[in-house]
């Protein structure tokens, strides 16, 4: 199957800058912007996106749907897809890049492979690839997953891992557990540490013994506000994920409450572009976030 048209849903900070190489690789590039924000139609714009108005003409129109989403509505975008693939006859591509349960994916790839399309599991680790130093891993697996290695951008790095559904999912999973997991942790401690009428101390303690995790946290940190009601259903995704193997999903769970609070104040209310604009450093971040909650 050779692809030509991608259709890209949705169009935010990730899937915008992700829709703009896959069109700068030479592919036309299309999305559904009805029933969208003003900030997506405005970065689908930037991106010089062709709207094809609902999900059901965007598969009629593209070979591949790559879907770049809130964990939360992977599923319903899904099964979205393949009402519109029964109702058109048309068997297309299906790629979720989100961050899901293999599971989850398995859900997925249910629902599309009924409707007669081909499922591909993915998982992007990485920044938006926004500068030209923004290289993002984009794993893929599944017996299509093959079909990613068409689009071809220096800035896409592409890895098809197996064809098995569930692999790139099962990496994604255990690679947000790591990073999100202990941002998490960081970002809780830090916030006590404030409350508690220690933060000095305590920060002097990290440069001194622990100075390269407690930089990598910071820059963590400081990003992380206008993504923590995406990184909700993550935690409640990677919970599922270490559930399901039989151990505890309380670690996740934890996590989940942090970033529901961080999600809930006006820094997690904040875009990524007012964020960016805001240049706040980690410190800034939780120091505000202390006494918000404090108050």
């Amino acid at each position: 199957m050779q692809l030509g048209k991608i259709g890209v849903v949705s169009p935010g900070d990730m899937g915008q800058a992700i829709a703009a190489r896959i069109k700068e690789s030479g592919l036309e590039v299309f999305t559904a912007l009805e029933g969208r924000s003003e900030r997506t139609r405005r970065l689908a714009n930037e991106a010089g996106l062709a709207d094809c108005g609902s999900l059901e003409k965007l598969v009629a129109t593209c070979d591949m749907i790559v879907a770049v989403l809130n964990p939360g509505e992977a599923v319903s975008v899904a099964r979205h897809a393949a009402h519109a693939m029964k109702a058109s006859g048309r068997g297309i591509a299906y790629a979720d890049l989100n961050a899901v349960s293999p599971q989850t994916a398995h859900e997925m790839d249910a629902l599309i492979s009924a409707a007669g399309g081909m499922f591909i599991d993915g998982g992007i680790i990485g920044p938006p690839p926004r500068s030209e130093k923004d290289r993002p891993r984009i794993y893929v697996s599944g017996p299509y997953a093959a079909l990613f290695d068409q689009i071809r951008h220096p800035n896409l790095l592409v890895r098809v891992l197996s064809e098995r559904v569930g692999d790139a999912s099962g990496v994604k999973m255990c690679y947000g557990a790591m990073t999100k997991g202990t941002t998490a942790l960081a970002v809780e401690l830090l916030m006590a540490a404030r409350m508690l009428g220690v933060e000095q101390a305590l920060e002097n303690e990290l440069r001194e013994s622990r100075n390269d995790v407690f930089e990598w946290q910071m820059k963590n940190i400081a990003i992380m506000p206008p993504k923590a009601y995406r990184w909700v259903p993550e935690m409640q995704e990677i919970a599922k994920t270490f559930g399901e193997l039989g151990m505890t999903r309380r670690i996740f769970e934890g996590a989940t409450d942090m970033y529901e609070l961080i999600a809930a104040t006006p820094l997690g209310k904040e875009s990524p572009e007012q964020a960016r604009k805001a240049a706040r450093n980690g410190l800034e971040v939780t120091r505000e976030l202390a006494d918000k909650t404090k108050s």
